[in-house]
C-alpha cells in the first residue's frame, strides 16, 4: 500500500516487440511501485513472435500485469482503445513498447495534467532523440506539416509518451491512425495539452516498424479527415 491517491493505468500497446516486455515492465515498477497505485496493460496487436509468451511471464511475476490480445493486427490506434477501454483508472499513461521512452518520465507527466483543472493531456518532447538520421527526419517532417496545417502548439505529436484522462479520450471520434493526431483531438474538445521534456533512449531490441512512408505520405490523408472533424464540431 502506498500513500498517494494518484491512481494511473499504464498502456502499452506491443506488436512483435519479443526481448522489450520484461525490460519495460521492471521500469514501470521501478518508477511507479510505491509511488501511486497502478496497472500496467500490454496490448498485444497480433504479434506473430514471442511477444505474448513474454507477456504472459511478466503476468506470472507480477499479477499487477495484464495482457488484452487482439487475433489480427490492427494498428496502434485500435490496440491504444483497446488498452484504455479495459483500463480501471481514470488516468491513462500511454507508452511504446520499444523502450524508446522511460517510465521515470511518467511521474512529472502526471503532475503537469493534474496541476491544472483545464489540461486534458499532457505528451512528451524528446529533446535528444536516439533514432536514426530517417526516422529523424522523417519525424521532423510530418510533425513539422502537422503543426502547420492543424495548429496544435505541439511540436512533437509522435512522442509516445503521454497522459490523459481516460473519459475525454474515449469520447474522441475513433478512426485508424488517431494516435498521432491526439493534441488536436483534445483541443477540439476543448482542452488545453501540454508538453513538457522527456528523456529518450535507443531501442533495446528489435525493429522498428515507422519510416517515411507511413509517417508522412498516408498521414497526409489523415491530416485531411482531422481538418474536417476540427471544421464540424458543434
Amino acid at each position: 500500500m502506498n500513500n498517494s491517491n494518484t491512481a494511473v493505468s499504464v498502456v502499452v500497446p506491443v506488436f512483435e516487440e519479443e526481448g522489450n516486455i520484461q525490460p519495460l515492465a521492471n521500469e514501470v515498477f521501478n518508477a511507479l511501485a510505491g509511488k501511486m497505485h497502478y496497472e500496467l496493460i500490454f496490448v498485444d496487436d497480433g504479434s506473430r513472435d514471442g511477444t505474448v509468451e513474454e507477456i504472459r511471464r511478466a503476468i506470472a511475476q507480477d499479477p499487477i500485469v495484464s495482457l488484452k490480445q487482439h487475433d489480427i493486427n490492427k494498428g496502434q490506434s485500435a490496440a491504444l482503445r483497446t488498452g484504455v477501454k479495459a483500463a480501471r483508472s481514470k488516468i491513462i499513461a500511454v507508452l511504446d513498447g520499444d523502450g524508446q521512452n522511460d517510465p521515470a518520465d511518467i511521474p512529472a507527466l502526471l503532475a503537469a495534467l493534474t496541476s491544472d483543472l483545464k489540461t486534458s493531456m499532457v505528451i512528451g518532447q524528446r529533446v535528444k532523440r536516439k533514432d536514426g538520421w530517417l526516422r529523424q527526419v522523417s519525424s521532423k517532417v510530418a510533425n513539422g506539416v502537422r503543426a502547420r496545417v492543424l495548429k496544435d502548439g505541439i511540436l512533437d505529436t509522435g512522442c509516445g509518451i503521454k497522459v490523459f484522462y481516460r473519459d475525454d479520450f474515449l469520447s474522441l471520434p475513433a478512426f485508424d491512425h488517431m494516435h498521432r493526431f491526439l493534441p488536436a483531438l483534445f483541443q477540439r474538445d476543448g482542452g488545453t495539452v501540454r508538453s513538457i521534456p522527456v528523456n529518450h533512449r535507443e531501442r533495446w531490441s528489435g525493429k522498428s516498424k515507422y519510416g517515411a512512408n507511413n509517417r508522412l505520405w498516408v498521414g497526409i490523408t489523415d491530416i485531411l479527415g482531422v481538418i474536417w472533424l476540427q471544421r464540424r464540431r458543434i
